[in-house]
């Protein structure tokens, strides 16, 4: 329901900008205004669930989220959503944070952790993909407004559900971990970096009000690790990123997701504006990215896992989603579905079935149940960054090489082909610059061989 929600809400902001009287500008806020709270809060959110109880704070980023939705839904303004769309933003941040933890501390032995966070990785996957399917749908059936309102009795059968099923857990104690200026501190810089991004799209890389907000995101991040390297009680605790899995995932993922976005974002515009796909045709265009990644998540990726380990699994990964981005940076003005654009998407779908699983394993490795909150933050900071980067810097080349094609006499859709083109290829770069990371920086693991009679069973641990 959160990662829909990141994607739902653009294919419907045209009718919302013709409902609400949004102006051109500002309506990229009714996304951005999600995304900052989203990126900036994770990692707080996440350590809280370690001090005070991960199925707490998962509980409460729930009602927060659908509370807002609801508030989204009969928005009769621009101010009322888009402050609905913040508060939206903060439940997310606070619900997404801490279930990879939950999944991990659920699940530690490999192999079934493994399956667990295959079935995680789908359901990401999933949820970003049907977005675009589901807005198209809702939007054309009914009204927007009812993108926001099918939360509110998803997320109430969540969090009764979450209340009955999930173990009650106190968390470490809010003495082991109340730094209250290093939780301000990195809010502060991690909100300010995103609105910093986001805003690029305006301001441009190089101007002054990028630099000057650039600036000030990292004085505070670096003040941030300062405070953690003196306080009794950090926040975020480095020992996180001694291991070298646990930090060349978390930079390969953020590679990977910027890389990605290329695809995510572009190709739904390259399938609208070149081919001419109305939202639904788009998200069908889309779906089988989704079912090639649910295929290899759900099946293939965790007995891969078990057996080779993440690493070896991860590598052909990237490669086949480096692939599969290369390959959509050669479709032609004129292309064709079936012949251009679907080839490329199976190695993506496959390639993101096999890498995400086994970046999501390498990350929280060295996760203790007392950090397992503040790395699965970190992971999923790691790709909203990556998110806000990658749709910044790709759409920002792409729109430039458009302006100049268009300048010397292209026509429209040749112009927004080759736009298009040279941000596929950027991405495919970025990602085989987060291969050569992965091949160089990463260790394999011998833990996911372990014979089956050296695990115990999951319900064991967990009735522990």
């Amino acid at each position: 329901m959160v990662i829909l929600d990141g994607t739902i809400v653009s294919v419907a902001l045209p009718s919302i900008q013709h409902n609400l009287g949004f102006s051109s500008s500002s309506l990229a806020w009714v996304v951005n205004a999600y995304l900052v709270p989203f990126g900036g809060l994770l990692l707080l959110a996440g350590r809280l669930g370690d001090l005070i109880g991960r199925k707490r704070v998962f509980i409460a980023g729930l009602g927060v989220f659908t509370a807002a939705s609801l508030l989204c839904g009969v928005s009769q303004d621009p101010a009322m959503l888009l402050a609905s769309r913040f508060v939206q933003g903060i439940g997310g941040a606070v619900t997404s944070a801490v279930t990879l933890g939950m999944v991990v501390t659920l699940f530690p032995q490999p192999r079934e952790r493994a399956k667990a966070i295959g079935v995680y990785s789908f359901v990401q996957s999933a949820g970003g993909s049907m977005g675009l399917l589901a807005g198209g749908a809702l939007t054309q059936a009914i009204s927007w407004h009812w993108i926001f309102f099918v939360n509110v009795p998803i997320g109430i059968v969540a969090a009764l559900m979450a209340g009955r099923v999930l173990a009650s857990e106190h968390g470490v104690g809010l003495d082991k971990g109340t730094d209250l200026v290093g939780g301000l501190l990195v809010t502060s810089a991690l909100m300010l970096s995103v609105y910093t991004i986001v805003e690029t799209t305006d301001h441009g890389w190089s101007s002054a009000h990028t630099l000057s907000f650039g600036t000030a995101a990292l004085t505070l991040l670096i003040a941030f690790v300062a405070r953690q390297t003196k306080a009794s009680h950090p926040l975020l605790p480095l020992r996180v990123f001694r291991s070298r899995n646990v930090s060349g995932a978390m930079v390969i993922q953020a590679l990977m997701v910027a890389g990605m976005f290329s695809f995510q974002f572009l190709c739904v515009l390259y399938l609208q504006k070149v081919l001419g796909f109305d939202e639904m045709h788009t998200g069908l265009g889309i779906f089988p990215v989704s079912v090639a990644i649910g295929a290899l998540s759900l099946g293939l990726s965790p007995k891969l896992i078990a057996r080779f380990g993440p690493r070896a699994v991860l590598l052909p990964g990237l490669s086949l989603i480096a692939a599969g981005l290369a390959a959509l940076g050669r479709v032609p003005a004129g292309g064709s579905y079936v012949v251009d654009v679907l080839p490329a998407l199976l190695p993506l779908g496959i390639g993101f079935g096999l890498a995400m699983p086994a970046l999501a394993t390498l990350a929280m490795s060295a996760a203790t149940p007392q950090d397992s909150g503040i790395a699965s933050g970190m992971f999923n900071t790691m790709q909203q960054i990556g998110s806000a980067f990658g749709l910044a810097v790709l759409s920002t080349l792409a729109n430039a090489h458009t302006d100049a094609l268009l300048s010397d006499g292209a026509s429209t859709a040749s112009a927004l082909t080759g736009g298009y083109r040279l941000a596929f290829r950027i991405g495919s770069g970025l990602v085989a610059v987060a291969l050569l990371l992965g091949a160089t920086l990463l260790r394999s693991s011998t833990t996911a061989r372990r014979p089956a009679a050296e695990r115990k069973p999951v319900a064991e641990h967990a009735t522990r």
